[in-house]
């Protein structure tokens, strides 16, 4: 089965523990931290951080995205490269369900993106649930933002520091807080 169509296979779907598909993720997500352990095991030029990258997800990466050390990955097959893109350090995705970056990202410290859920159910708890984020052309995320699942951050939208994005964000507006909220939106010729 390919990544892309393991990744079909799970969006929005409950996957119990101890199910051959939990098994099967368990698996590729022991690969990925083989891979992710020795990108941030030493300094590399962006150069070489993309090509430990481009392992991960199994995809070419633009030369025009950078990415600071450390970086973190649980599952890496599922991260879409757009170009123009900056990841500052201490970055984590959880992107089992897909994480798609578009061009011209900036994304700040710290920052989050969750794609993976628990289940309700104390029962299956400990079971999993996925849902993809999309970060849309120029968007801004600041420092230690939280993306959680199934989120879509809008085209040139700004998630000040610090904030939790729980819901989509439109397109040109800045939000703040957790959960965020919409506090303004951006002209197309800000001073």
């Amino acid at each position: 089965m390919t990544d892309s169509d393991l990744q079909k296979k799970i969006v929005g779907k409950e996957i119990l523990k101890d199910s051959p598909l939990f098994n099967e993720i368990h698996l590729i997500k022991k690969e990925n931290e083989q891979l992710i352990m020795m990108l941030n095991a030493q300094y590399y030029p962006n150069e070489e951080i993309l090509q430990y990258l481009e392992k991960i997800t199994v995809q070419t990466i633009a030369s025009s995205v950078t990415v600071s050390q450390p970086f973190y990955s649980d599952f890496g097959k599922h991260i879409t490269f757009g170009k123009d893109i900056f990841i500052n350090q201490n970055v984590t995705f959880v992107d089992l369900g897909g994480i798609m970056i578009e061009d011209q990202v900036l994304i700040g410290p710290g920052s989050r993106l969750i794609t993976v859920n628990h289940l309700i159910s104390p029962k299956n708890r400990r079971g999993i649930k996925v849902e993809p984020i999309r970060i849309k052309k120029n968007a801004w995320l600041g420092t230690n933002v939280t993306v959680l699942p199934g989120v879509t951050v809008g085209e040139n939208s700004i998630v000040a520091a610090d904030s939790t994005v729980t819901k989509d964000v439109p397109d040109n507006v800045i939000v703040v807080g957790s959960p965020a909220k919409v506090i303004r939106k951006i002209e197309e010729e800000e001073v």
